[in-house]
């Protein structure tokens, strides 16, 4: 096959094993970067060791290059249950204006020539007469960007295990199963990136893994087969090792410390003169540029560094914040997906906002916020200001919000069991956030669809900040009423919001999620339509499972059941005073605590008296300030509606 051009490079990493005197076992060495690999290595062609950072360098972009690394020392594949394990990172980053070479190879061979090998599509591994021979003795695994029809490639990214000819046996397009979403996440070998390999080799079985930097050895290998060693054996890039580790025993294979990998050059195009008119139009494009990626930034802010992202590092994690990528759309802005190295996947929520006030606080507030630590509170990273938005970034829940199981009949119904776990994680965040944290938290939106669910579906209460922003620029007392229709307590529009406030907005979620119904639902009949005064009539009737989510089956807990729904009517009372902390509803949910003696003829039992939104933002003077604060802690008001779906 001809090749793609000068521009292709060939390189290889190169590991020699050779049938002799074994080693004894175990033995096996370790390299967190390469300064102190020689006289260990044995390099060749266009591979050197590159100094202060001791990064190992196969190739350097020229043209029709190779280079090697072997390692000088030799095991004996013939004795019985010979194995081996190898950890190694390496980069193949691509050439400025060039479409990228040939890739990398971890080599087993029995010889150290490779001199009359050559570049382009035989990687620095064969030639036109060696490749394919029985006499070749080698075993290759390929990390290949480039297609080559000459060897049946399956494309230009792919990984491939190789026996004496680059003809693969086995071969995948370049891929890794991630443990969390427990599926196969496509991969780039050629990009500025670091890439982790593992090659296992044990029992005759070889197993292939590949992974992004810092990312967990995945549970599945990439490419997997038996192979027996005793028979084997009787492009334009720059082209990197950061570290590599090898032992004869996989259990004893030394972990990489990615503290002290070298860091990775990048390489940038020539400068070339250029003209007076180019010149101008580059000035223009810079403007445009710079205009697209333009902040707010205020002096007050050096405060609050670390916590702050820039807004070209968010819309290139969220490729320019493209529809593909939006997870979902509330009141207050929408929300998308994205990836951010070193962090990982990602949530920013934009804000659109024209409040020339309390920004100074409303940061604070946020940055107080990512300080918080609960298992069950879904980690607020940082933010962003731009213009007349706001981005907040948080942690991806891989799971989405609550409220898709519940409402949406493309997901699955949750179980009993899996419902219950997530009422108690939720209330213990609330528990957290009312006592727990160094000021008191008010959250002030609890619903499904502001509950996140990660991996595992562990209820986590999610991003904060989203509507209290709408306050900042008025007039309005802190202890504004804000929420959710059907979650927002009765004496919000008098006395404002405090802990109790919370703890009934958490009751409307208990029965929500129990009963798999919004608390105001206008499409059923009336005498159902308020959750909780229908739950309250089901109990006077002694009735109270005829509320439970008909999805669930015969398969919940009815003591759990009656329990939970107890908890949500006395956590309704319609006296706020009456109403237990959110310490005391963690204790009745892990029954460390009996629940108190009443009935649905106790005072403030089953009243339900609707909230609406609107009415209390149109009667602002009649919003005070709440006479008996929740805490002698200074509190803190926020609240959050973002969503992965369509906020409702």
């Amino acid at each position: 096959m001809a090749t793609q051009g000068l521009h292709l490079i060939l390189v290889i990493f190169f590991n020699h094993l050779i049938c002799l005197i074994s080693e004894q076992e175990g033995s096996g060495f370790i390299y967190n970067g390469f300064l102190q690999a020689q006289p260990d290595l044995h390099l060749d062609g266009a591979a050197k060791i590159l100094t202060p950072g001791g990064l190992l360098q196969l190739t350097n972009a020229s043209t029709q290059q190779m280079g090697h690394a072997f390692f000088n020392q030799s095991f004996d594949s013939s004795e019985k249950n010979f194995s081996f394990s190898t950890h190694f990172v390496c980069a193949l980053v691509p050439k400025p204006g060039a479409e990228g070479g040939h890739g990398i190879a971890f080599v087993v061979s029995s010889s150290l020539d490779f001199t009359h090998a050559d570049p382009t599509q035989y990687m620095g591994l064969s030639n036109i007469s060696t490749n394919g021979s029985p006499s070749y003795h080698l075993l290759a695994v390929e990390l290949d960007t480039a297609k080559s029809v000459e060897f049946d490639d399956i494309d230009k990214n792919h990984v491939g295990i190789d026996i004496n000819s680059l003809r693969s046996i086995e071969s995948a397009s370049a891929s890794y199963y991630s443990n969390t979403k427990g599926k196969n996440e496509s991969l780039q070998l050629l990009s500025e990136q670091p890439v982790q390999v593992w090659v296992d080799y044990e029992r005759s079985l070889l197993n292939v893994t590949v992974a992004p930097l810092r990312i967990q050895k995945p549970n599945h290998p990439l490419l997997s087969r038996s192979i027996n060693l005793t028979q084997i054996f009787p492009d334009q890039n720059y082209q990197y090792i950061l570290g590599w580790s090898f032992s004869r025993s996989r259990v004893l294979l030394q972990r990489l410390d990615f503290s002290k990998l070298p860091q990775i050059p990048h390489p940038r195009a020539k400068q070339k003169q250029t003209s007076p008119l180019l010149v101008v139009l580059f000035v223009l494009l810079s403007l445009v540029v710079l205009a697209k990626y333009a902040e707010v930034r205020e002096a007050w802010e050096k405060d609050y560094g670390p916590h702050r992202f820039s807004y070209q590092s968010l819309y290139k994690a969220t490729r320019g914040f493209e529809q593909d990528g939006r997870l979902g759309k509330g009141g207050f802005g929408e929300v998308y997906r994205g990836n951010l190295p070193r962090i990982g996947d990602i949530a920013v929520k934009r804000v659109y906002h024209d409040s020339k006030q309390g920004m100074k606080q409303f940061v604070a507030e946020v940055v107080t916020m990512g300080s918080l630590k609960h298992r069950n509170l879904v980690p607020l990273l940082g933010y962003c200001r731009r213009k007349g938005e706001l981005l907040l970034v948080s942690e991806y829940m891989s799971n989405g919000s609550l409220d898709r199981y519940l409402f949406h009949r493309e997901k699955p119904p949750l179980s009993w069991p899996q419902r219950f776990v997530i009422l108690k994680d939720i209330a213990s965040a609330l528990s957290y956030l009312h006592t727990g944290a160094n000021q008191v938290v008010l959250h002030r939106d609890i619903k499904a669809s502001n509950v996140m669910l990660d991996f595992d579906f562990n209820g986590r209460l999610g991003d904060f900040g989203m509507a209290r922003f709408e306050d900042y620029g008025d007039s309005l007392p802190a202890t504004a009423a804000v929420g959710t229709v059907g979650y927002m307590a009765p004496e919000l529009t008098t006395m404002g919001t405090s802990t109790r406030t919370d703890v009934y907005a958490f009751s409307a979620f208990m029965l929500e999620v129990t009963c798999g119904r919004r608390p105001l639902d206008t499409k059923v009949p009336a005498e159902k339509r308020h959750l909780i005064r229908w739950v309250y009539d089901c109990w006077r009737s002694d009735s109270l499972l005829d509320a439970v989510d008909t999805r669930l089956g015969l398969e919940c807990s009815e003591e759990e059941v009656d329990m939970v729904l107890k908890i949500g009517l006395l956590c309704t009372n319609v006296d706020a005073e009456s109403r237990p902390a959110m310490e005391q509803v963690v204790q009745y949910m892990n029954k460390n605590l009996p629940l108190p003696n009443f009935s649905p003829d106790s005072p403030g039992i089953g009243v339900y008296i609707p909230v609406f939104l609107d009415a209390a933002c149109t009667s602002r003077s009649s919003l005070v300030p709440s006479s008996s604060p929740p805490s002698p802690h200074n509190s803190m008001f926020i609240t959050h509606t973002i969503t992965y779906g369509d906020g409702r």
